[in-house]
């Protein structure tokens, strides 16, 4: 029974090791959105070359009823950082 614990306990901690390794200068979050309106869009909104294309993609921030707001539509201007990691600042 020890043992099963301790395994337990090893991959547990496993999977908090992937997460902040992933985690650490990965691609912000982005979503479509309207950039008059910051309304979330489908993302086919976004896709450049195709119809419609009336849409951006947004980084960062959060989305509440429907609308995107506290990120950028620069993705350079948001900055992921994550667990362990520094930030950097280009100049």
């Amino acid at each position: 029974m020890r043992r099963l614990r301790s395994s337990t306990v090893v991959l547990g901690g496993m999977g908090v090791l992937a997460a902040t390794i992933t985690s650490c200068g990965s691609e912000p979050d982005k979503r479509c959105v309207d950039p008059l309106t910051q309304e979330t869009l489908p993302s086919y909104e976004c896709k450049s070359g195709g119809s419609g294309g009336t849409g951006r993609y947004y980084y960062g921030g959060s989305v509440s009823k429907g609308k995107a707001s506290g990120g950028s539509f620069d993705k350079s201007a948001v900055d992921r950082g994550g667990f362990g990691c520094s930030g950097s600042s280009g100049g």
